[in-house]
């Protein structure tokens, strides 16, 4: 009787909180819709929802619709393969472009844009995922060879990061004629996406987030000590490298289809964190909400301060990423 009125204390605040955040995404998604070169007020998008206005219907269902579900989409994936990195590595700086997932991903996508530019966009995922699980195995390999403690893979990922930037660069100066391109996409922009990109991203995320949630009890466990896990009766070894799989799989999707977003994966975990605790129960749909509701509002802003020009929804995610970054750091340190 006492364990059952202590769930129900849990779900329902947790209930109540799930709520708010979809209502908050719901809300930006739809004042993000009118927000462009060409502003819809939201008198106007609620008349084309009805049926009453269709001036608003191509600028919205060719433009502004896709760049909605694409941002929710990506968001989410990023934020989930967050999620899962932090808790494999154990590293709460862990994040798929902090430790160079999502530099693999994109060098192995410029390869393919520069080298074979009729790539459909359903296929660059499969190249992307190569490129982001290479990075992964290098990651693994090295810092097993060094005997870092899990502290420091958050370094060996930078650099990894760096020497992929690097050679992503050497591309770029070597074929200026078919770098235009991947110039935008490298930047992170949601510029020019349409559904089908909609329709190449949407299998991947639907597939791999139910997976992510319903393995939330082993990301539980992975966040115990090596030792402790093994003694719960979880197969370690085996389950670090499927949940690197679905890590690695929802980054080099989502940099396929809208390029180099970064930090979502470091804040949206963090934010849930204090919002839900850390139970992968709350913590995996939370990020998910979290990382869409931040992807969906740097767009927008990007679009917002100077139309018609865009401002990359990258760039706005460095600006909030990159000091937040520096928190985490300063506030790890104090608890040291």
């Amino acid at each position: 009787m006492y364990n059952q009125m202590t769930k129900r204390k849990v779900a329902i605040p947790y209930m109540v909180r799930i709520g708010i955040l979809l209502l908050l995404l719901i809300s930006a998604a739809y004042l993000m819709i009118g927000v462009g070169s060409i502003y819809i007020n939201p008198v106007d998008t609620a008349l084309y929802f009805a049926g009453g206005n269709q001036g608003a219907a191509f600028i919205v269902e060719n433009y502004r619709l896709p760049r909605i579900i694409i941002a929710m989409l990506a968001g989410s994936g990023f934020a989930v393969s967050g999620v899962i990195l932090q808790s494999v590595i154990r590293n709460p700086l862990a994040s798929p472009d902090i430790v160079g997932i999502t530099k693999g991903a994109g060098l192995f996508a410029v390869i393919i844009i520069i080298f074979i530019p009729s790539v459909t966009t359903s296929i660059l995922p499969v190249f992307s995922f190569i490129g982001a699980a290479f990075i992964c195995i290098l990651l693994l390999i090295i810092s097993n060879k060094i005997g870092a403690e899990s502290s420091t893979i958050a370094l060996v990922g930078i650099a990894l990061g760096a020497i992929c930037q690097a050679i992503t660069e050497y591309f770029l100066v070597k074929y200026p004629l078919q770098a235009n391109d991947s110039l935008v996409w490298l930047a992170g922009s949601i510029w020019g996406k349409s559904w089908e990109e909609v329709y190449g991203l949407f299998p991947w995320i639907i597939v791999l987030l139910p997976v992510s949630f319903l393995l939330y009890k082993q990301l539980d466990i992975l966040s115990f000590d090596e030792t402790v896990s093994t003694g719960l009766g979880l197969k370690v070894k085996q389950t670090r490298y499927l949940l690197l799989i679905i890590s690695v799989a929802l980054a080099g999707a989502c940099v396929a289809a809208i390029g180099s977003i970064g930090f979502i994966g470091l804040i949206a975990p963090h934010i849930a964190k204090r919002i839900f605790g850390s139970s992968h129960l709350y913590l995996i749909p939370g990020s998910a909400i979290i990382g869409a509701l931040l992807l969906v509002v740097a767009d927008g802003i990007g679009r917002g301060l100077n139309p018609p020009v865009e401002i990359p929804a990258g760039i706005i995610t460095a600006i909030i990423g990159v000091p937040y970054f520096l928190f985490l750091i300063r506030h790890g340190k104090k608890r040291s």
